[in-house]
């Protein structure tokens, strides 16, 4: 029988493993626990390649060497399986995976995905390679609404792969396109390898939404601009549109304005309006059409004037918030007139007692507790002040240092003229919306009115879950319950909702958040058998005793997991191979939140790499037969490159992941 080239490949990186690992203990003057915890951890990725389930040959691997590890104690070891096991079912975080789960096959299910294609597609139609660009941003959307690889590859093979395969595309840069850009759901948020990685590194989730935000956007960035300079330079690897598939039909009503007024938009349906020329459309479906035509106008105000009211903003009131320097009426926390910082009263030195007093007294002529002289009743001034309640001398409201009068009210702050940085802003705004509305053609007005119906629902969905997240609204979990609340909606809207449909949501998320789960228990398990045979402690003492820098463990670990990610997936990658890396950090004084995106990057090579490159298998389940698998490979791999370059990037440029954490909660 004949093998074929990847089982071969396999075959290999087993030997290896297994060659290296008798080697190892060959060497050693003396086998202690430790070298046999380095053999647990070689048997466990040799059995997962061979095809074993995760989370129980974890479990399996963990309880067998744990035993081991005490002595042959029975009781021990059940006591550490159901400590792991409780302690993993304990972990809030993990609550929100199966609703972000739910929220995706909902979404999934609503059949969003083949109108935003269709419109995206149109509206890049003269960008070099816009099949392949309309195919990465759909799968950037739709992945970061689902966050399921293996659905987004499959349905971007079914719709976009025969639209490009018909336009002449190279088979290579199709599949490299889909599978690249399904894979972008395990980055961008809300990611569930961002969740897994949180829970067993320690790292707040919501900062890791955060730091990821920027990274994704960039590799997806880095996608988009490899497509647009390979079909420049070749254009026979991706043709540009034909005419007919460029073509946009219009309704009847919109076709006779078209031909009677103008086919440019916003003109034409202002002169439609006018009795002779409303051309028998009704004044009604005119108005609506109207609407849609200046949503963007709308937009664009509304953004304007907040930017406006933000970049006038009073700076002294500004200053006077941050320095706590703005009391209640009547009193508060402020400074005597006319000083400056923090001062003793005049004519005081240090702390002192009351002039003539001994000790702790009433003020004179006092007998109990009573209000200072000259009060009549309530909360009153100093000596002096008339009324019930008033400023202290020398106040009224908000004054600058120095002011007078006590019942003078203070004059409201003027707003700063706007910076010459919002009036370029709103200038460059504006000429693209002038722009916009002398492009706007009937035919892109009905490609807008597309996007509305489908791409925006996406993107209002996904920001409220990723707004409310990062500015600290809500937390993942309670952000997750109402995505996928708003996963109903969307369904619902689309008229997709039934119970058919319901119930294989659920039966899907229950399937995939208890493979999760059971992979923390077996993680869980097989980190404290690994733990207790000091084998942490031996791969501590080797890296320790190679002296490396900070940027030497960085390229080693990155280069570790980039090899791990041939032979197993994320999910293996994290839940095993995290807990050895995590406690070394400290030693090198590498950030885990930091560590963890440059970990996210990496772990993207875990569905693009061969032989076990598992968004290639999706793939070539539903494409045409002529379309080998090598095929689908060699698409991959000049997108890996770019996912190196993206790391390469994330090293050198640590703010691109951490600006945003930075600035939010630090």
């Amino acid at each position: 029988m004949k093998i074929r080239k990847e089982l071969w490949f396999g075959f290999i990186i087993m030997g290896l493993i297994i060659a290296g690992t008798a080697v190892m203990l060959l060497s050693a003057d003396k086998i202690t626990n430790g070298h046999i915890g380095l053999m647990m951890l070689a048997l466990v990725v040799v059995a997962i390649m061979l095809g074993f389930p995760t989370a129980f040959t974890l479990m399996g691997m963990g309880m067998l060497f744990t035993w081991i590890a005490y002595e042959e104690d029975t009781t021990k070891t059940l006591d550490l399986m159901v400590q792991s096991a409780f302690k993993v079912m304990s972990n809030d975080v993990l609550i929100s995976i199966p609703l972000f789960v739910f929220m995706g096959y909902l979404v999934e299910r609503a059949n969003l995905i083949e109108k935003l294609f269709r419109s995206l597609h149109l509206m890049l139609a003269r960008v070099p390679g816009s099949l392949a660009v309309a195919t990465l941003f759909t799968c950037a959307v739709f992945a970061t609404a689902t966050g399921i690889v293996g659905a987004v590859v499959t349905l971007m093979g079914l719709l976009a792969l025969p639209q490009m395969l018909k336009g002449g595309y190279d088979v290579r840069l199709s599949a490299g396109a889909i599978t690249a850009g399904g894979c972008l759901g395990i980055l961008i948020p809300p990611s569930v390898l961002l969740i897994v990685y949180g829970a067993t590194a320690g790292v707040s989730v919501v900062q890791l939404y955060a730091g990821a935000f920027f990274p994704g956007i960039m590799l997806a960035g880095l996608y988009v601009l490899y497509v647009i300079i390979l079909a420049k330079l070749k254009p026979s690897l991706a043709p540009p549109l034909s005419e007919e598939a460029r073509f946009v039909p219009l309704p009847p009503l919109t076709q006779r304005i078209s031909e009677t007024v103008s086919n440019r938009a916003l003109p034409a349906l202002l002169l439609a309006l006018k009795g002779s020329r409303n051309a028998g459309v009704p004044a009604g479906y005119i108005l609506r059409q109207l609407g849609i035509a200046l949503l963007p106008a709308l937009v664009f105000a509304a953004v304007a004037a907040l930017s406006y009211v933000a970049a006038t903003s009073p700076s002294e009131a500004v200053a006077a918030r941050q320095s706590g320097a703005l009391a209640e009426p009547g009193g508060g926390v402020q400074e005597p007139p006319s000083t400056g910082g923090l001062q003793e009263p005049p004519g005081a030195g240090g702390l002192q007692e009351p002039p003539g007093a001994g000790g702790v007294q009433e003020p004179p002529g006092a007998g109990g507790l009573k209000e200072p002289p000259g009060a009549s009743s309530g909360l009153s001034e100093p000596p002096g002040a008339t009324g019930a309640v008033q400023e202290p001398p020398g106040a009224g409201g908000l004054k600058e240092p120095g002011a007078a009068g006590a019942s003078e009210a203070a004059p409201a702050a003027e707003r700063k003229p706007a910076s010459r940085g919002f009036w370029i802003g709103f200038g460059v705004g504006l000429a693209a919306l002038v722009g916009l509305y002398a492009l706007l053609s009937f035919q892109r007005l009905e490609v807008f009115k597309m996007l509305l119906a489908s791409f925006f629902p996406l993107v209002i969905l996904i920001l409220a879950v990723l707004g409310s997240i990062v500015f600290g609204l809500a937390t993942p979990t309670e952000a997750a319950a109402v995505g996928a609340f708003g996963g109903f909606v969307l369904a619902a809207a689309y008229r997709q909702l039934n119970l058919q449909m319901v119930k294989e949501s659920v039966f899907l998320t229950a399937k995939t958040s208890a493979m999760v789960c059971w992979l923390f228990v077996g993680s869980a398990i097989f980190s404290a058998a690994f733990a207790l045979l000091g084998g942490q402690e031996l791969v501590e003492r080797w890296v320790m005793s190679m002296n490396l820098t900070k940027t030497q463990f960085l390229v080693l670990s990155q280069v570790i997991i980039f090899i791990l990610g041939w032979p197993l997936e994320w999910t293996e990658i994290i839940v095993i191979f995290m807990p050895i890396f995590i406690p070394l950090l400290d030693n090198f004084g590498v950030d885990p939140l930091f560590f963890g995106l440059l970990v996210a990057l990496n772990l993207q090579t875990a569905f693009l790499s061969p032989p076990v490159a598992m968004a290639a298998f999706y793939l070539k389940g539903v494409s045409p037969p002529h379309v080998t698998l090598n095929q689908i490979f060699a698409g991959m791999l000049p997108f890996m490159g770019i996912q190196v370059l993206a790391i390469f990037l994330l090293y050198i440029f640590p703010e691109i992941g951490m600006w945003l954490p930075q600035v939010l909660y630090k």
